[in-house]
């Protein structure tokens, strides 16, 4: 049965029928399973984004282009 016939079957269906009906859908999806996405792999792939040839900033690098990056907001 296509969704539309389908559709159509559930709008001539008594208010009461439809209720039953929905309350069946719930239970039905309550019931299935919903697998987790795959975090660990998400995250591997993540790093790989991060990667640079390029050692990190020092605490004082940091603090300079936070300076920076201050003067150019509220200064400017």
């Amino acid at each position: 049965m296509l969704s539309q016939e389908l559709k159509a079957q559930v709008f001539k269906l008594p208010p009461s029928d439809r209720l039953a009906l929905i309350s069946a859908i719930v239970e039905s999806l309550q019931d299935t399973s919903v697998t987790q996405p795959d975090r660990s792999g998400a995250i591997r792939r993540m790093r790989g984004l991060l990667k640079t040839e390029q050692p990190a900033p020092t605490d004082e690098e940091v603090a300079a282009m936070l300076e920076e990056r201050r003067v150019e907001k509220y200064l400017q």
